[in-house]
């Protein structure tokens, strides 16, 4: 697994655990010779995970739509920042660049990114293992939302399955790479 794409939110969050959790999960593709694809911004969980990649030497790479930059939200040292036209763009990129996908703590951004990717899974459009990084158990109620979801018959057992959870990042990275194979 070469590159991973995180997504998470533009905010810090209400508890400083996030943060802690980007800053690991940022050493961890390191360590791993992982590079980040992420939404290009230099403001909450996405500057922090960018930033701390960067600091350990890793690579980052950056998809922004033209919007977000003309808002002065995007990072300017990152290895390779892409500035596209929309959202839709930004997310079919980030996916095209990417062999996995996280999602750590954020907001419905990071929601509505998590779920397109799920459901192309679901769908068979790809095949990339997809992780939820559950720093403090930010993901229990969605996770279990899914089982109501599983037992409503309205998702298949093996469609829900196909987040994989940790709170620990070490531990989701290396569930992902064996999901790869």
């Amino acid at each position: 697994m070469k590159s991973i794409a995180v997504y998470c939110g533009a905010s810090n969050g209400a508890k400083p655990l996030y943060a802690d959790a980007a800053r690991s999960l940022a050493r961890v593709l390191v360590e791993h010779n992982i590079a980040l694809v992420y939404g290009g911004g230099k403001v909450g969980l996405m500057g922090v995970i960018a930033d701390e990649v960067l600091r350990l030497g890793g690579e980052a790479t950056g998809v922004i739509p033209r919007a977000l930059v003309e808002r002065e939200v995007g990072h300017a040292g990152l290895t390779r920042l892409f500035v596209v036209k929309d959202m839709h763009e930004r997310k079919a990129m980030m996916a095209e660049l990417s062999e996995g996908f996280i999602a750590m703590p954020g907001g419905f951004g990071t929601l509505e990114e998590l779920f397109e990717m799920v459901t192309w899974a679901q769908l068979g459009i790809h095949a990339k293992p997809i992780g939820l990084l559950n720093a403090g158990g930010f993901y229990d109620g969605l996770v279990g939302f899914a089982r109501h979801q599983v037992e409503e018959g309205f998702v298949r057992p093996g469609h829900a399955e196909l987040m994989h959870v940790d709170a620990d990042a070490e531990a989701l990275v290396k569930r992902l790479r064996a999901a790869q194979l």
